[in-house]
């Protein structure tokens, strides 16, 4: 059964400027959670359908990893799928608005491994969702400061 987290922020800048924080690899470790790493699997860093990425949590030793591959990209428009430990997408929207761009970001996910999901659901789903807010008003600084 899928799991859903969605959140969204209003941002002070175009939605061109925000969707580059989202395209471009450097301006998105800006806002990342630190303990995230995002590497392109294969020569270059994109954001086209069909371009394959990792996320890798740093955690010492286990580094469990994310391996995701963008299935939708339009103009303002990014969704992610991955497998690993989670399965399901990450979507990024950006919709313009009379003061800048509304962020939508929807994390629709499941994780089949019942031991992994009853640890997830007890001890991490709420920082998740922390998270991602903390990660969506980092993007949000980023964006109004380019």
């Amino acid at each position: 059964m899928s799991q859903v987290l969605e959140q969204s922020i209003q941002i002070n800048a175009t939605a061109t400027v925000v969707e580059r924080c989202l395209s471009d690899l450097t301006l998105m470790h800006r806002w990342l959670n630190p303990v995230l790493r995002c590497e392109p699997v294969g020569e270059a860093w994109s954001t086209d359908v069909g371009s394959k990425s990792r996320f890798i949590i740093q955690i010492p030793l286990i580094k469990p990893t994310l391996n995701s591959v963008v299935v939708e990209r339009q103009p303002g428009l990014v969704v992610w799928e991955f497998q690993g430990f989670f399965q399901g997408r990450d979507r990024w929207e950006c919709q313009p608005t009379e003061k800048g761009t509304l962020l939508l970001n929807r994390f629709e996910y499941d994780i089949p491994n019942p031991l992994v999901s009853w640890g997830f659901n007890t001890f991490a789903a709420s920082w998740t969702k922390q998270d991602m807010q903390a990660q969506l008003s980092r993007l949000k600084r980023v964006a109004e400061n380019s």
